[in-house]
């Protein structure tokens, strides 16, 4: 029994003696390499603070930016991680990162595919430059300003108030319309004219009161104006003009403005604006107006 221990305690001891000499051996090669992990970490600093102040001008949102910057650096300390190692002689130490890390990675990238999927199409919207924070856009059933574009969802404030978030894939999988890329947008106006009304006259006050209204508007010739149909109750006709205006609200309050301007000025030329109206033709003049409203009532 004690010949047992005594054998195991001179094998521990031999073994421990063994590490000691590889220790004093390779103290210079772990002192390079604690020295080349504390100059990849500083230089990781540096190149975080450099990497985001570069990229800040492109990306508005800081999380993304701080993400793409913290990706950068982390690299770097690996790369000094590898060095090191490599330093102390460990390279198949190296190969079961390397290996271990890419196993890592497969796993991780199937159990959060959906988030990761989200997090890259953030990355990819905060580089686009066809969308921006305070843009009016319409996508996917939703309009609104954009007041958010965070790693894995866009936000947006719809004209009532409603705060919309939606997925980053989503966006960028679906068709997306951007009031805000251009400066101008076209109002649209339909309404209907009773048949007794001078068309030509119609015209002609449609588009001074349009043209008198906007200051974007140089003269009338520039307003477009067309008659579209004979209705059963008016001739209808359309009305198109060009403002300066960025987004939805702005084209809303132009078209509620021209709408108003229009139905004064037909109101003093008593230009008449007719509603639907169904005439009842009856064949038995003794029939009473009671009898008329019972078959109303009854239909």
């Amino acid at each position: 029994m004690q010949e047992g221990i005594k054998s195991s305690t001179k094998i521990l001891t031999e073994k421990l003696e063994n590490w000691w000499v590889l220790f004093i051996e390779n103290l210079p090669n772990i002192a390079v390499a604690i020295l080349v992990l504390f100059i990849s970490y500083f230089i990781s600093r540096f190149v975080y603070n450099i990497t985001l102040k570069l990229i800040q001008g492109r990306i508005r949102q800081k999380a993304v930016a701080k993400l793409i910057s913290r990706v950068i650096s982390a690299f770097t300390v690996l790369l000094g991680l590898f060095l090191a190692l490599s330093v102390m002689n460990l390279g198949e130490s190296i190969t079961g990162l390397l290996a271990g890390a890419g196993i890592s990675g497969i796993v991780i990238g199937l159990a959060m595919q959906s988030t990761l999927s989200n997090t890259i199409s953030g990355v990819v919207l905060s580089f686009r430059k066809n969308i921006r924070l305070g843009n009016w856009v319409e996508t996917t059933g939703y309009a609104g300003e954009v007041i958010d574009i965070a790693l894995n969802y866009l936000v947006l404030k719809e004209a009532d108030n409603n705060i919309v978030v939606i997925p980053n894939k989503t966006i960028l999988d679906n068709p997306i319309k951007n009031y805000s890329l251009t400066t101008r947008m076209r109002v649209t106006i339909e309404c209907g004219i009773g048949y007794e009304s001078d068309l030509e006259k119609v015209e002609h006050i449609t588009k001074g009161v349009i043209a008198d209204s906007f200051e974007q508007i140089d003269e009338a010739e520039d307003v477009e104006f067309y008659f579209t149909e004979f209705g059963g109750s008016s001739i209808n006709f359309l009305c198109r003009f060009w403002i300066d205006a960025e987004n939805a609200l702005e084209k809303l309050r132009a078209k509620s403005t021209a709408i108003k301007k229009i139905k004064q000025a037909f109101v003093e030329e008593d230009i008449n604006i007719p509603f639907p109206i169904r005439t009842l033709k009856f064949e038995d003049e003794t029939l009473n107006v009671s009898n008329v409203e019972k078959s109303l009532e009854e239909a």
